[in-house]
């Protein structure tokens, strides 16, 4: 008999044991999954060499730096108060936090491949969860690299446009003009840099973050040292257009009492880019935006040396870095800086640094990685779900890569998308849409990690124990509620979005190998309440008809079968057959190929039954092993019914060739 290759529907015994003779002599063969996922896997792909200080610490950091830390804590410590915005960090960093645990607890499960999050939740929740929440992944992406170019160009905007009030001004340095399709076109040149780091590769990307990440940190050692070195002085704010009778000036005060207890409360107020009165859940739209970043590492998993060990080591530690920089930076604000500056002047930073070029270039070049982490992380989501082929061949192109491995066609098609994500222009508009589809893919990662752990599935056995279902919980309410609070439209429209996704893919795409970790949830639930069925306090009241039908050939008793069904009234019902014949003359069990069809009989007759198959030396032997081995527990088989036992030719319309062989004697 030859090895008969695996596949999911393949029944277990069927492609553990085979009777074929392997180069190793022995009488018993296993067999070995060829399929070109494997070969997929060791061949063509070139080498991982990203460590993980390289691949995932510095891209979490600069990710969740990035805009946020330059150019909104004002924003957020003057609209919410000291008080508020460490409150909101203790929510953002308690819900991200809960996400990362279960992160590392699924990365350090097994071997990792290509799409970060998305693989993950994919190989653990199933294809139709994991492409539809890859897909919201990938918008993410998109819209935070979006976010973050846009606050790029307005950082360049505020320290080299002509604002109307310099129109008539001589100032060398201010030279670029203003307007909507003036910041669309400086986007643009950004995003086209962007573009051409990320067509290079994951190694010059790994390299130019790492120089960014230099920058970075001494730009903020330098801010840091700013708040104790500089004294007070004024800070002129921007002008604001259509409204000339604002204040001009704001003032840093050093480190003055008065100063901190007026920034302690909350003042909501206008918010002076955009024109909206701002409130607790939009400030903290914006400040979430500093938190996303906690899957960039992830998004590399495919270019990692080692990615189970270097995402949960990496993450942590970017996570725990971040937070304290983040409430250093507020609380040195709240003491120093006056609400009107906090208001007015979102990159204030630049005003009371030691040298204001140097935090410049630290806001120019943490964005710019930050864009650059969010286009390659979009783009590896995008070449994962391609090559999956969950969609079929709408996502085909984006399965090309270059000799050295890199996605091309994935990085075009991703920063096609920002390109027209750029069209709405403000930041500020686009923080709510990127911390929407942010929290849904927490909460999606924090379902699978639930999920697997509720399931009690034996092949997970991560390595990182610092987890339990209650993490797992909280962290799916804490982001199911921030988003609803945040816009609820716009979180029911992102819920409905996945929806519907899933609902595509469960019935247009093929089948996968990857396993369901809902057979796995239903036999945990299946088990226990089987033993909480005791046989001891079974009633007469409560009798229910359980009903083993003996079949000689299924296709002449189809009517037996289907009358049956009607009289079990909910009870067990159980399809058997006794073939004859003696294991010990035969090369292998020849009931294991049987199976598929008489489950393709249950399927087409829509029957509630299972199948239970012998193989034995005479019929009565036959049927007395399937009375002591039918059912499990409080449900075992209570009637007998015999059919006909005869060889006679078929009497009825199932003509189809599925139930031609193997289903009868």
């Amino acid at each position: 008999m030859s090895a008969i290759k695996m596949s999911e529907k393949t029944p277990l015994l069927h492609y553990r044991l085979s009777s074929s003779t392997h180069g190793s002599g022995n009488s018993v063969g296993v067999t070995v999954d060829k399929s070109p996922r494997v070969s997929r896997k060791t061949a063509g792909k070139p080498p991982k060499k990203l460590t993980t200080f390289f691949g995932v610490i510095i891209p979490t950091v600069l990710s969740m730096f990035s805009v946020v830390l330059f150019l909104r804590i004002g924003f957020v410590v003057g609209h919410a108060g000291l008080y508020q915005s460490i409150l909101m960090f203790l929510v953002s960093y308690l819900i991200i936090t809960m996400t990362v645990l279960s992160v590392c607890a699924i990365s350090t499960n097994g071997a990792l491949d290509a799409g970060g999050a998305y693989y993950m939740i994919s190989r653990a929740l199933g294809p139709e969860f994991g492409g539809s929440i890859g897909i919201m992944f990938f918008f993410a992406n998109v819209c935070g690299c979006a976010l973050y170019v846009l606050g790029l160009v307005e950082a360049i905007t505020v320290s080299f446009g002509i604002s109307e009030g310099e129109a008539g001004l001589a100032n060398p340095y201010h030279m670029l003009p203003l307007g909507y399709w003036w910041s669309l076109l400086y986007a643009s040149a950004v995003l086209l840099l962007c573009l051409g780091v990320c067509l290079v590769g994951a190694h010059i990307y790994a390299k130019t973050t790492f120089l960014i990440f230099l920058i970075v940190m001494t730009v903020l050692s330098s801010i840091f040292a700013s708040f104790f070195i500089v004294g007070p002085r004024v800070v002129v704010l921007p002008a604001v257009s259509g409204n000339s009778t604002q204040a001009a000036t704001a003032n840093f005060t050093g480190f003055k009492l008065d100063t901190l207890l007026g920034n302690l409360w909350g003042s909501y107020t206008v918010d002076y880019t955009t024109g909206s009165m701002m409130s607790f859940t939009t400030v903290f739209a914006v400040m979430f935006n500093g938190c996303t970043g906690i899957m960039a590492g992830s998004n590399m998993s495919g270019d990692l040396k080692n990615p189970s060990y270097s995402i949960p080591r990496g993450t942590l530690t970017a996570v725990v870095f971040t937070f304290i920089t983040y409430n250093l930076l507020a609380l040195l604000a709240s003491c120093s800086c006056d609400r009107l500056l906090l208001l007015r002047n979102y990159s204030f930073l630049c005003n009371i640094d030691v040298w204001c070029p140097l935090v410049m270039v630290g806001i120019y070049s943490s964005t710019l990685s930050a864009a650059m982490s969010n286009l390659i992380g979009a783009s590896r989501i995008l070449f994962a779900l391609s090559r999956d082929n969950l969609f079929g061949g709408v996502l085909a192109p984006a399965s090309q890569t270059s000799e050295r491995g890199n996605p091309w066609v994935s990085v075009l098609i991703s920063w096609s998308l920002v390109q027209v994500v750029l069209l709405l222009g403000k930041l500020n508009t686009i923080a709510s849409i990127v911390t929407i589809f942010f929290l849904l893919v927490y909460a999606a990662v924090d379902l699978a990690c639930l999920a697997l752990e509720w399931a009690s599935a034996p092949n997970f056995r991560p390595t990182f124990r610092y987890f339990t279902w209650h993490t797992c919980a909280l962290g799916i309410v804490g982001c199911l509620v921030m988003m609803f609070l945040i816009n609820a439209i716009y979180a029911s429209v992102s819920i409905v979005f996945m929806l519907v996704l899933l609902l595509l893919i469960h019935y247009l795409c093929p089948t996968s190998s990857w396993g369901y970790v809902s057979q796995a949830l239903i036999f945990h639930q299946v088990r226990k309440y089987l033993l909480m069925l005791d046989v001891r306090k079974d009633h007469v009241k409560f009798w229910r008809p359980q009903v083993l039908l003996m079949v000689a050939n299924p296709r002449s008793s189809t009517g037996l079968i289907t009358f049956i069904n009607d009289v079990k009234k909910s009870g067990l019902y159980v399809l058997g057959h006794v073939q004859l014949g003696e294991l010990e003359m035969l090369p292998a069990d020849p009931l294991q190929s049987c199976y598929d069809s008489w489950f393709s009989l249950v399927d087409y007759l829509n029957i509630k039954a299972f199948i239970s198959l012998t193989l034995a030396d005479s019929v009565r032997h036959g049927i007395q092993h399937l009375l002591f081995i039918s059912g499990l527990g409080g449900m075992r088989p209570n009637i007998l019914v015999l059919g006909f036992y005869d060889d006679c030719s078929p009497k009825d319309n199932l003509q189809d060739c599925v139930f031609s062989t193997g289903a009868h004697s």
